[in-house]
């Protein structure tokens, strides 16, 4: 048995592509729903970076099938995002809080604007005007929405929002088009900036994975954290488990 709690937690990762962003999000408490846009999950079968831990994947269409219910029998619910819609119906679903999820991950945020532009786009449409605000309103309440879901009485706990990046004003930021993308980063705990160290290892060379959080810790890359401190500006081979267990030291479950 779980113990509801209100120790949640929301964070946006953004890097460059093949950086391990998803791999990263595969370290969040199970069970664990994964918005898929991108295709990335389906290679993805243990938890992190060269982890051990085999992963128990299953698949669901939102459109047909009713919420998975947890088992024991899987650790992650994986659905293929092709169109906006079915980022509607996952929504709807998690809304009335009949479900045993911990952890979502909507990956990428940047290929779901895509999804929402083009619904907006029918036919030939330009992105005039009126289509650019909403595009904008429809994205702001996606996100909004599916953060605020830590904060309903459900088991949701940890929120993970992956992005693209992209060079603007001198700095890495995360990719998304409109007003947006200079907005999100503060809708969040924790905006972070995924990147790979090589470090010598006696005649070798290892690869380290190091999650900038601090902010000012790198005037390049826009990052930032509201966790009072209890996570290092940078954290080495980043586990999210682990990082919810440092900001919630005192919290037992069972």
């Amino acid at each position: 048995m779980r113990i509801e709690t209100d120790k949640v937690f929301s964070q946006l990762i953004h890097a460059d592509a093949k950086e391990g962003k998803s791999t990263l999000a595969s370290t969040s408490p199970f069970p664990h729903l994964v918005l898929d846009a991108e295709g990335s999950w389906k290679f993805i079968d243990t938890a992190g970076y060269k982890g051990t831990k085999k992963l128990r994947k299953k698949t669901w269409n939102p459109a047909t099938e009713p919420i998975p219910r947890w088992d024991d029998t899987w650790d992650l619910v994986r659905v293929h995002v092709s169109d906006w819609t079915t980022m509607q119906q996952c929504y709807t679903h998690l809304t009335n809080y009949q479900h045993d999820f911990e952890s979502l991950t909507l990956d990428s945020i940047t290929e779901v604007q895509r999804r929402c532009k083009k619904n907006i786009r029918t036919g030939s449409a330009q992105m005039d005007q009126q289509r650019w605000g909403q595009l904008l309103d429809q994205m702001d309440e996606l996100i909004r929405g599916f953060r605020d879901l830590t904060l309903a009485p459900n088991p949701l706990r940890c929120v993970n929002f992956i992005s693209e990046t992209v060079m603007k004003d001198g700095k890495w930021r995360p990719y998304m088009q409109g007003q947006i993308r200079d907005t999100v980063p503060y809708w969040v705990d924790i905006c972070g900036y995924l990147t790979t160290e090589n470090r010598p290892l006696g005649d070798q060379v290892t690869k380290v994975k190091r999650l900038l959080i601090g902010a000012g810790v790198s005037p390049s890359h826009l990052v930032g954290e509201r966790v009072q401190g209890r996570l290092p500006d940078i954290i080495d081979n980043p586990d999210i488990s682990a990082m919810m267990a440092a900001i919630y030291p005192e919290e037992v479950s069972a």
